[in-house]
Parts: structure tokens; C-alpha cells; sequence
């Protein structure tokens, strides 16, 4: 697919281990070499996103054209879409069995499997999306997170973020705590386990199955992503609340998953490459949805859609739930204990400078905005 990606490929290229000129110049004297270590190789990749979802599917694409680019075309990963090769939601589980030697996958689509998989990706009111990478990058957090998905004979690494999310839409508006009760919420991931609590029926579908669901009247409201990819699924036509902000997906990060025994079987510059293409890729679907959801959401406003934050009660009662789930996580699964423990140090000290700088900045451009000064 042709990529929206802004990323400067010769930049990378440069960079990357394979290619550049000092292989270039080396070329002459080190070919037979270069030729052993830069095998041909064929993968598949699934998804676990529909390819009408440009962004989200794109990434897949987005690196595989990195990794065949900078390997001159010996590392060859083909993706494919939800279906094609097994359904959205078993795409880890292809990995793990090495049905295929890759997915694009949250890993919060598999929280019934343990609840530990969603650390890794998010859980309700967790970090923000620059923060959750701080941890995954900085703070240990992937090197937990592939601890834990040894025993899936899967390794993984961040492979996008949408920042914080929408609250979904609504066949009714929510004025309370109340209007939960008995609501058949297309929610994803471990939010279901919490919002349970509240009342609400969770519903976990892949994206394609969201809007039929909703036209259909098998749920009552839905959540996906974000204003971008929302009006790209319709969702307004079927429901017109527009409700905010997604407390479950503060910054929910997306991972490409290898199979485990395959990626260690890779040469090591090809080892090097996944990650650093992978690298990439997740810093440019976070910058391509700051991009787009903004002129997204004034058209679905104009269109009719009615914006409305939650009500307070709803906020505080849902960050009430998650904790007690979460303290009982604590008790009895260790793996969850000692990602979650990470994550609560880190959240503490990041809000906590976030009232600083960001927050006092941020407010100020907001206060000018409103005012018509930008």
C-alpha cells in the first residue's frame, strides 16, 4: 500500500545497519560476506486491524517497506489483513504457534488469556501516550512485558500509539452512573472487566464488526479509536453521542509481535533492523493521529454528532472500579504485580511534573484558543 508516512527514508537508511555507504566501499572486499549474512527471507505478517483503517493497518506496511528498503529486498514481510489468514482477534495466538512469523496486535485483546497482557499496551487510567512510551522504552516496561510473553513463545515491540481515545458513541446520552446499567458497550480489552463493575454488558469485537453490531442494535454504544478512525467506521450515522475522554486507552501502545524462536533465529543485523524499523513506526502513527484526528473531529461534529464529556460521577466511579480490580490483581498475579508496580511509581512522578511545564503551557494555548487569539 502506498504509505501517508512522513518519515525520511533516506535518513534511515543511512542509518540502518544493512545499506550506507560504508557497506557500499566494503562492498568489493566483503561480498561473499555480506551476501552469508543477509539471508533471503519470507514472512507473514497478520493484523489485527481492517485495512480501512489506514492508519492502524499502514503501520504493517509501514515496515515492511523499512525493513525490504533496508535489506535490499532479502527481508521480505508480506502483511495481510484480518481473516486472510486467521481472525483479528487470534492474531497473537498465529505468533505463538508460529502460524505466522509476525502480527500488529494490542495486547489488551488478550487480557482473558491473563490480565498482565494488557500492561503492556494499557489499562484504565494508566499513562498518556508519551508517558506509556517513557516506561516501555526508558523504564524497563518492554523488558517486562517480553518477560511475561516468554512463555507465549512470543517477543514484542512497541509498534504505534493513538494517544488518549474517544469515549465511543451512544444510541442515548449518559448523564450518570445510572444510564451504565445494563449497556451493551462495545469496549476493548481489560476497560470491560471494569466497566462490569459499573453495570455496563461489555462487548469485545474487532473493528470491522463494530458498525453492524451497532446498526443491528446488538450493542448499545461502541468505542474504537478516535474521531479519525471513528468517521471512517460510520459510527456516527448509527449513534450520535460522542462522548470523552476514553479513561480506558490513555495512551494505548500497539505491538508488533515475532515469534519468538523465529526472531532469535534472525542474523543480528536483522534483529537490529526489526527493532529500529519498529521504532519508527511507533513514534509515526502517534504524530500522524495528532495530524488527522483534529480536522476529523470538527467534520463529525458538523455532521451532527453531539460532543459531550463524561460526567463526573462516571470518572470518578470508573477510577474507583479499576482500582479495586487492581489491588486484587496484585494479591494473586505476579507477573501483574511487578509491571503494575512499575507503572504506579512512574504515573506518579509523570503527573506530578505534568502540573508543571506541559499542563500551565498547554492551558494557556487553550485559553487563547477559546478566545480566538490563534
Amino acid at each position: 500500500m502506498t504509505t501517508k508516512s512522513t518519515l525520511d527514508r533516506r535518513r534511515f537508511l543511512s542509518r540502518a545497519t544493512i545499506g550506507g555507504a560504508s557497506a557500499a566501499a566494503a562492498s568489493t572486499l566483503a561480498a561473499p560476506a555480506l551476501a552469508q549474512s543477509s539471508p533471503k527471507i519470507n514472512w507473514r505478517m497478520t493484523s489485527s486491524f481492517p485495512p480501512s483503517l489506514d492508519n492502524l493497518f499502514g503501520a504493517a506496511g509501514d515496515l515492511a517497506t523499512m525493513v525490504s528498503e533496508a535489506s535490499e529486498g532479502n527481508f521480505v514481510i508480506q502483511p495481510f489483513a484480518p481473516g486472510e489468514i486467521v481472525p483479528a482477534l487470534q492474531a497473537a495466538d498465529a505468533v505463538s504457534d508460529g502460524t505466522v512469523e509476525a502480527a500488529h496486535s494490542v495486547g489488551y485483546y488478550y487480557w482473558g488469556k491473563d490480565p498482565a497482557w494488557a500492561l503492556g499496551s494499557t489499562v484504565p487510567f494508566s499513562l498518556s501516550a508519551r508517558a506509556q512510551n517513557a516506561w516501555l522504552y526508558h523504564g524497563g516496561g518492554n523488558e517486562m512485558f517480553n518477560e511475561f510473553l516468554d512463555q507465549y513463545n512470543i517477543h514484542a515491540f512497541p509498534g504505534g500509539n493513538t494517544g488518549v481515545q474517544m469515549g465511543g458513541w451512544y444510541r442515548k446520552e449518559i448523564k450518570s452512573v445510572e444510564d451504565l446499567k445494563g449497556l451493551k458497550f462495545r469496549v476493548g480489552g481489560f476497560a470491560g472487566k471494569v466497566l462490569e463493575k459499573l453495570g455496563v454488558v461489555p462487548q469485545q469485537l474487532a473493528g470491522g464488526d463494530v458498525y453492524p453490531a451497532l446498526e443491528k442494535g446488538t450493542i448499545d454504544a461502541a468505542e474504537f479509536v478516535g474521531p479519525y478512525d471513528d468517521q471512517k467506521l460510520g459510527l456516527a450515522q448509527v449513534a450520535p453521542y460522542y462522548y470523552y475522554p476514553g479513561w480506558w486507552e490513555g495512551g494505548p501502545a500497539v505491538h508488533f509481535m515475532f515469534n519468538k524462536e523465529k526472531f532469535e533465529s534472525l542474523p543480528p543485523q536483522y534483529q537490529s533492523l526489526l527493532k529500529t524499523a519498529c521504532q519508527a513506526v511507533n513514534g509515526n502513527m502517534l504524530h500522524e493521529y495528532d495530524w488527522l484526528n483534529p480536522p476529523a473531529l470538527k467534520e463529525v461534529v458538523a455532521g451532527g454528532a453531539k460532543l459531550m464529556p463524561f460526567p463526573e460521577d462516571v470518572m470518578q466511579a470508573s477510577f474507583d472500579a479499576a482500582n479495586e480490580i487492581y489491588a486484587e490483581l496484585d494479591e494473586t498475579n505476579p507477573h501483574w504485580q511487578k509491571m503494575w508496580a512499575s507503572i504506579k511509581s512512574f504515573r506518579n512522578d509523570w503527573y506530578l511534573y505534568n502540573q508543571t511545564a506541559e499542563y500551565t503551557y498547554d492551558t494557556f494555548m487553550m485559553i487563547q484558543q477559546r478566545a480566538g487569539k490563534l
